[in-house]
Parts: C-alpha cells; structure tokens; sequence
C-alpha cells in the first residue's frame, strides 16, 4: 500500500479516536451534571432511559476504540491492512468502509459461514 493511502487511514483513525474520546467526555459531562431530583416516576422513566441508551452507545464506542488503538499499532508496525486469515492485502475498498477490519472480505465471508453454521 502506498504511503499517502497509509497516512489517509492514520489520519481517519485519529480523527475517529478523537470524536469518541470527545464524546465520551461530553457524555461523562452531561451525566455528572444532571443531579436533579425528578419526583414524577414517567420523567423518571425517561431520563433513565435515554441514559441507559447513551451507555450503551458509548460501550459500543469503548469497543471500537479498543479496535482503532489495534489498527493504529498495525499501521506503526506495517502490517496494517494485511489480512489476519491469508496474509493478503485487504482491498483499499473494504479498508476505507471499516479502516479497522484484520479481515479481507474472502476470509471475512468465510469466518462469519462457519458462525452461522456453529450457531455462535
């Protein structure tokens, strides 16, 4: 992979690590700011809610940035966008859908049949 596509994709990374790092504060923010006492138990309801909702969003992000901090180490040792199952070239396609994916689409397929077939 030429070094300018590299570059392209550590900058995406970064940029990506820094929006959820951003929002993970704002959220954090939000939820240490809202101490307020709501007496109605519907209002209640609803706060708890939308609260439970923005926990989940940010563990799914937790996730993904786990997978980001993975994809920037591959790019620093230059495996980056090398697949895990056959050693090829993940296609440039595929990288910039899901620039953190260790999977190319073959292999990628291939893992997620025998899920599927093994009921996980």
């Amino acid at each position: 992979m030429k070094k300018e596509q590299l570059e392209k994709f550590r900058s995406q990374l970064l940029d990506k690590r820094d929006e959820i790092l951003a929002e993970a504060g704002k959220t954090l923010s939000d939820m240490t700011d809202q101490t307020t006492n709501i007496p109605d138990p519907n209002d209640r309801a609803t706060v708890e809610s939308g609260r439970s909702f923005e926990l989940r969003i940010r563990d799914r992000e937790r996730k993904l940035l786990s997978k980001i901090e993975e994809a920037i180490g591959r790019l620093d040792e230059g495996e980056y966008g090398v697949c895990e199952g056959c050693g090829e070239e993940i296609g440039i396609k595929r990288l910039e859908a899901r620039p953190v994916t260790t999977y190319c689409i073959d292999c990628k397929t291939l893992q997620e049949t025998k899920e599927k077939s093994q009921g996980k």
